[in-house]
């Protein structure tokens, strides 16, 4: 399994590299330990704590807020950790996707402004020749 997945990163095609790899991990063990620090802290089930962490992690907001000072100070003190995370594995995984498309888009402009000199040019080398 490990090989399969040092080949995937690897391979020259591949949009997954080692900094995708580590950003996801990073996001996991955040997550991982702030559902642990919630259940200790404020007694709450797994599940719970594990729907609290992910909604401060992804900016949006918990729908319910911790009862004791400890888990509000942890979480105030966690949601910039987690954010940061989140937006940097964000950034390593969809930045390149991101970037080819805006190329892609940027190309295509470049070739229609080519398109409509050649055209524009084409009319006004008509126009002269009618005009003499």
């Amino acid at each position: 399994m490990k090989q399969r997945i040092v080949r995937i990163l690897r391979h020259p095609l591949s949009p997954f590299k080692w900094k995708t790899l580590y950003s996801i991990a990073v996001v996991v063990a955040v997550l991982a330990v702030g559902t642990e620090a919630m259940h200790i802290i404020e007694g709450w089930g797994y599940v719970d704590s594990f729907y609290f962490i992910s909604l401060i992690a992804t900016a949006q907001g918990p729908t319910a807020s911790p009862k004791t000072d400890a888990g509000k100070i942890f979480a105030s003190l966690f949601a910039f950790v987690s954010v940061g995370a989140v937006v940097s594995a964000l950034v390593f995984v969809f930045g390149p996707m991101l970037g080819s498309l805006v190329k892609t888009g940027f190309d295509y402009v470049e070739r229609e402004e080519r398109r409509l000199e050649r055209e524009l040019n084409k009319s006004k080398t008509g126009r002269r020749m009618k005009n003499e």
